[in-house]
């Protein structure tokens, strides 16, 4: 196929775990809900997928997540109301919401890991190429979407799967999927000859890691239904991306955006003050507050 032909018009966000890590606040709100200023983390991340052209969003509930669902559906009467108090500002505001793409969702009845999650987005995208993204993780980026860039990338090898990440320290790399470099393409691409998942500090083949980011043709779902259940029972995704370079190949990409993980409770606080401090409306009023607490 011409790769100017490649078209990748979908994104899956797995939205389904229970966000253990922020109980107790989980118990009642999604943690893809919690919000930055005001809006909620998942927000950014299908403002990085509209940033990249992709307008078809598929979520990856649970039974018991309704929150995310409400936030990107139509409220007339919650619209009615505000423009009956003439608040036209805050009406557009929720009337724009459901309009930003088409949402779609799927639902995981058992936590199963990644791949399971991601493979019930199967009878939606059927046979389109699409964007994986974590919905706990988000950048902040100026000009290019992170996801824009592993899709170009995705658009340049001809379709096969790229992995999207970044580099990070020693200390960090044993949290994440290592990258197993076979060679560098240019500046920021890798082909890859594995993945090691969670390596020791002393054992990581190299120091880049997957950052909640992925491209993927539609073969990636045959090979997730054939991958059996690996660490913690689960049915990981990366087992079935091993699948993928054996059989086609597979690259990482090394974006430019600065990403947080707000699964962290440090990297969430982290990713609220960054934004909070790109407000012209309360910059400088933090900003001191800031320096007064620092020099507390």
């Amino acid at each position: 196929m011409d790769n100017k032909n490649i078209k990748v018009e979908w994104a899956v966000i797995p939205a389904a775990g229970r966000g253990t890590r922020f109980l107790p606040i989980t118990k009642g709100v999604s943690k893809e809900m919690l919000n930055i200023i005001d809006r909620p983390t998942i927000d950014y991340i299908v403002d990085e997928c509209l940033a990249a052209g992709i307008k078809n969003i598929v979520f990856i509930v649970s039974e018991d997540k309704d929150d995310i669902k409400k936030y990107y559906s139509e409220d007339k009467k919650f619209y009615d109301e505000l423009m009956s108090k003439n608040k036209m500002e805050y009406a557009n505001i929720i009337d724009s919401i459901p309009k930003k793409a088409n949402f779609y969702y799927a639902l995981q009845k058992e936590m199963l890991g990644l791949g399971h999650a991601v493979l019930q987005a199967k009878d939606i995208i059927k046979d389109n190429n699409f964007v994986v993204c974590c919905g706990d993780d988000i950048t902040d980026f100026n000009e290019v979407s992170p996801v824009k860039e592993i899709v170009d990338a995705f658009k340049e090898v001809g379709g096969k799967t790229i992995v999207g990440g970044k580099k990070v320290s020693e200390e960090e790399i044993s949290k994440y999927g290592c990258m197993d470099i076979l060679e560098k393409i240019d500046e920021n691409l890798y082909s890859l000859k594995g993945i090691k998942e969670k390596p020791k500090k002393e054992e990581a083949t190299s120091l880049f890691a997957s950052l909640g980011k992925w491209v993927f043709n539609a073969k990636i779902f045959e090979n997730i239904e054939k991958t059996p259940r690996g660490v913690g029972g689960e049915i990981q995704l990366t087992d079935a991306i091993h699948t993928m370079i054996k059989e086609e190949g597979a690259y990482f990409y090394n974006f430019k955006a600065t990403r947080y993980d707000c699964g962290d409770k440090l990297g969430y606080i982290k990713a609220v003050i960054n934004f909070a401090l790109k407000n012209d409306e309360w910059k400088e009023e933090l900003i001191k507050y800031l320096k007064e607490k620092i020099e507390e």
